[in-house]
C-alpha cells in the first residue's frame, strides 16, 4: 500500500494512502458467498508469495484473516494490520490472533514460530472455497477446543487438490506443516493446486485477477 503522508489535530493522526477500491477480501467474499477452486487458487497463490517474502526478512505476521486482506485496483492483494507481526528466530510465546485462524501451537502456549502462518494460510484457502472457516462455534473456547482435538470436515464437492494442500498445511506436527520443511514455501509452490499459476506472472502483474473493482463498489462511511 503506497503511502502519502499524514496530517494530525489535537486528537488524531491521519494516513493518507492509496484508494484500495475492491475493499477488504471479507466483504468480497461474502457478497459472493464463495469463490471457485481457480480464484481461491489465485488469492492463495498471492499469499503465499507474501509469507514467502516476510519469512524471508525472519518476520512472523500472525494475523492473517480476510479482513486484514485488501483487494487494490488492479484487482490484485494487499496485505494491511502489521499490528500482530514481529521478528521471530526462534520462538515468541505471545498469544494473539483471531479465535478460527488460531494455530495449535499458539494455543497450547508451547511457544510459536512462522509456522504459524502456514497454519493460518490452511484455514483461509479452506474458507474461500467452502464460504466458512473449518473451525467455528459461537463460544470461543470451543473453537480452541476444535483446532487442538479435531479435524475439518470437508463439504461435498470440495475442490480435490485444494484438499490436499488445506491438510497438508494444518498439521499440528510442525515437522510434517508445509512451509515449515526444508524447501519453505516451495512446497507450496509446487504443489498441484498451483499447477495452473504461473508465479514468476503472478509477481509481475501479468495474470488476468478473476475480479477487477469499480469505484461504484466502494461504500463510504460519512464522518460526524
Amino acid at each position: 500500500m503506497k503511502y502519502y503522508g499524514f496530517m494530525q489535530d489535537d486528537r488524531y493522526i491521519y494516513f493518507v494512502t492509496e484508494l484500495l477500491k475492491g475493499g477488504d477480501l471479507f466483504t468480497y467474499h461474502r457478497s459472493v458467498g464463495n469463490f471457485n477452486p481457480k480464484q481461491t487458487a489465485f488469492y492463495g497463490a498471492q499469499v503465499v508469495s507474501i509469507f514467502e517474502y516476510l519469512q524471508g526478512k525472519e518476520i512472523c505476521y500472525r494475523d492473517l484473516k480476510p479482513e486484514n486482506i485488501m483487494i487494490g485496483s488492479d484487482g490484485y492483494l494487499q496485505l494491511i494490520d502489521f499490528g500482530f507481526a514481529k521478528v521471530v528466530t526462534k520462538r515468541t510465546y505471545t498469544i494473539c490472533g483471531t479465535p478460527e485462524y488460531i494455530a495449535p501451537e499458539i494455543l497450547l502456549n508451547q511457544g510459536h514460530g512462522k509456522a504459524v502462518d502456514w497454519w493460518t494460510l490452511g484455514i483461509l484457502l479452506y474458507e474461500m472455497l467452502a464460504g466458512y472457516p473449518p473451525f467455528q462455534d459461537d463460544d470461543p473456547m470451543n473453537i480452541y477446543r476444535k483446532i487442538i482435538n479435531t479435524k475439518p470436515r470437508y463439504p461435498d464437492g470440495f475442490d480435490s487438490k485444494c484438499k490436499s494442500l488445506v491438510k497438508h498445511l494444518l498439521r499440528r506436527d510442525l515437522s510434517k506443516r508445509f512451509g515449515n520443511l526444508k524447501d519453505g514455501a516451495k512446497d507450496l509452490k509446487d504443489h498441484r493446486f498451483f499447477e495452473d499459476v504461473p508465479f514468476t506472472d503472478l509477481l509481475n502483474r501479468k495474470l488476468k485477477p478473476p475480479y477487477m473493482p469499480d469505484s461504484k463498489d466502494l461504500k463510504v462511511n460519512e464522518c460526524n
